[in-house]
């Protein structure tokens, strides 16, 4: 019975105050809108930052990193003896991944594992006549590439699969191509650094937007590169894998690791600029738009405050009837949870719209559409922190009326 008549004073106060009310609404709405919609927007760049940095890499690579030469001395106890010492550099090792077939068949064979494919990768120069473009050749299976890193989609002229079992057949990108003015079924002289001169046909041109991989970046057949390197069948420098959770890819290296001594890096390591810029724009966008919702939370408090202090006798007279400390507590949280009900639900209303306008505003280039869009965790977290910045707004001026002396508020 007694919730019953609190309820009804919470919307009585509501509803008589109608102005006020709206004010803490209409600030509850901008703020949780505005929060959903600055998450949306920084949860779908750095999707897209992320997107880019998987066109062309996988979420583990394999490879051998490059030795330091150590220095040298004749081992002695007599300190007095000259040591032999060399300054330590870059060995000339091979890159060389010894035994790559079996080394591949076993990190497929991994629970985890999704896909696994072998790379070689050598320095490249495309000349046309005396016009030359330094650049960066490398050697797959096309097929295997295409599946893990959907090249089919940036493919402007011709088709993957021509690639496969042709060795004798290129694909570059678009800056290649327009530097050098080549087309489809052109033929294009490539040198790789080793001196190995080919002349090969241009079976596909890709644009993945990106011009340091549309000006420099090849595919050719896995033996061709190797013949490109002088190295036999067997000569392979990375292996690309990919795993179920690309964005927690830690547990998997140290997985990986423990099954070769090659060196085993995530992508976040290898790129640890676009991991940084990605944190720093999330901590400033969440830190933004939180401020706006706790300015919300003070519209509440505030109009609450005043609330009580022109309610104050009528606090003393239910006090004075019976009504507990709790009671008066319940009564004006009461009215923050209803302020906050209309505040959040129209905000993630805003929100949604708000997304939904800039999903449809293209960007032009490698963007495409604008990098937004709804996500249902983003949602409830709008929602939960909405609800309970208004909730806590509520119950501090709540408690302070709670603490009400009736006997010294008659006596006033």
């Amino acid at each position: 019975m007694k919730n019953s008549i609190n309820l009804d004073i919470a919307l009585t106060h509501i509803f008589t105050r109608k102005k006020q009310t709206f004010v803490a609404a209409l600030g509850v709405t901008i703020g949780v809108g505005i929060y959903l919609f600055m998450n949306s927007l920084d949860s779908g760049f750095s999707k897209f930052s992320t997107g880019e940095v998987f066109k062309n890499n996988a979420h583990i690579k394999i490879y051998k990193s490059d030795e330091i030469s150590q220095p040298f001395s004749l081992p002695t106890d007599d300190t007095n003896t000259l040591r032999v010492i060399i300054n330590p550099q870059i060995t000339t090792l091979s890159k060389k991944i010894i035994n790559p077939e079996a080394l591949l068949a076993t990190v497929k064979s991994q629970p985890y594992v999704t896909n696994a494919i072998a790379q070689v990768n050598f320095d490249a120069f495309y000349n046309r006549g005396k016009a030359q473009v330094k650049g960066s050749g490398n050697g797959v299976n096309m097929i295997e590439y295409a599946q893990m890193f959907n090249t089919n989609k940036y493919m402007v002229a011709g088709k993957t699969e021509a690639l496969q079992g042709n060795l004798n057949g290129i694909i570059i990108g678009s800056g290649i191509s327009e530097k050098l003015n080549l087309g489809l079924n052109d033929n294009i002289t490539v040198t790789s650094s080793f001196g190995v001169v080919k002349v090969l046909k241009i079976v596909g041109i890709f644009s993945t937007g990106s011009s340091m991989n549309d000006n420099s970046k090849s595919y050719v057949n896995i033996s061709t590169a190797q013949q490109f390197m002088k190295e036999g069948p067997s000569f392979v420098t990375t292996l690309f894998i990919n795993v179920p959770d690309a964005e927690n890819t830690e547990p998997y290296v140290e997985k990986l690791q423990q099954l070769t001594s090659y060196t085993v890096e995530g992508w976040k390591t290898s790129n640890a600029d676009v991991v940084s810029s990605n944190k720093t724009r999330e901590s400033m966008m969440g830190a933004i738009s939180m401020a706006i919702l706790i300015v919300a939370g003070f519209g509440i408090y505030n109009i609450l405050s005043s609330t009580i202090m022109q309610k104050i006798n009528d606090i003393a007279i239910l006090k004075a009837t019976g009504f507990r400390g709790g009671d008066v507590v319940k009564i004006f949280v009461t009215e923050a949870f209803l302020m906050g009900i209309i505040g959040t639900s129209l905000g993630l209303l805003m929100g949604a719209i708000l997304i939904s306008i800039m999903s449809k505003v293209y960007m032009g280039g490698p963007v495409g559409y604008f990098p937004i869009r709804h996500e249902l965790p983003l949602f409830l977290r709008s929602g939960f922190l909405g609800m309970f910045i208004t909730l806590c707004a509520g119950y501090f001026p709540a408690r302070k009326a709670a603490k009400t002396d009736p006997v010294e508020i008659f006596r006033k």
